[in-house]
């Protein structure tokens, strides 16, 4: 069984049908990578796994449960699996890095202040910010602020990790730390599906690679198939504008 399989999903906002009848398998330690103009439905198929946006029809099973039951299955607890990165960090301003980092675990997965504070720091040396955990968002740089995010994420132990371009909202020097994270995760085995315009991380360590086009997916497989040998004239047309290629 995969560990997400997504069947036939669609979103409409108002008239607008923003996922057009998505079919998806993701695999237990795959990296699929999604690529894809502005618009073209992306983020809001990342959105939809976890219900931050509700699909409109179709079914999403995470690990055997279908997310969209909601009689039996608790929705909250399938969230606590899925590690979210958003483009804005979403820290919580007020607390220090530590306590952005401890305060789930602790609240959601009834760990010990001493134990949380453990598992922080381990995350903080994974993401190379360890001497950084007595401070405040505010005391950060953006590059160092999505670590943080990602490391928040990850104190949970979560089975998949969802990226939804995390590093847009980064100047150009920060963007190679927080790739440099991500594909060190990629390499111990996390299931990850990420969205992001940075065209050679997707190629580096992506094992599967979706370009979506107006709410579908029209072409997907391996980095070396995509990108050297795309077959939709749509996909062409996009790897053309943003690569220069074709």
């Amino acid at each position: 069984m995969s560990m997400i399989e997504i069947s036939d999903l669609n979103k409409y906002f108002g008239k607008l049908h923003v996922l057009k009848g998505i079919d998806l398998k993701v695999e237990t330690g795959e990296v699929v990578v999604v690529i894809g103009p502005s618009g073209s439905g992306k983020s809001t198929l990342l959105r939809c796994l976890n219900r931050l946006e509700e699909p409109s029809s179709g079914d999403i099973v995470f690990e055997g449960l279908s997310i969209l039951d909601d009689e039996n299955n608790d929705i909250n607890k399938l969230r606590q699996k899925m590690g979210m990165v958003f483009q804005q960090f979403n820290l919580f301003n007020h607390m220090d890095v530590m306590e952005n980092i401890t305060l789930a675990p602790i609240k959601l997965k009834n760990l010990k202040q001493a134990e949380a504070v453990s598992v922080a720091r381990d995350l903080l040396d994974k993401v190379g910010l360890l001497e950084k955990e007595k401070a405040y968002p505010a005391q950060l740089s953006g590059g160092q602020q999505q670590r943080i995010a990602i490391a928040r994420a990850l104190a949970m132990s979560p089975d998949v990790m969802l990226f939804d371009e995390p590093t847009s909202a980064l100047d150009p020097e920060m963007v190679g730390d927080v790739l440099k994270v991500m594909k060190d995760l990629a390499a111990e085995g996390m299931t990850m599906i990420i969205v992001t315009h940075e065209m050679s991380f997707a190629r580096d360590v992506a094992d599967r690679v979706l370009i979506m086009d107006e709410g579908i997916i029209i072409e997907e497989g391996n980095p070396q198939k995509i990108f050297n040998q795309p077959e939709h004239p749509r996909a062409k047309d996009f790897l053309s504008r943003v690569l220069g290629i074709f």
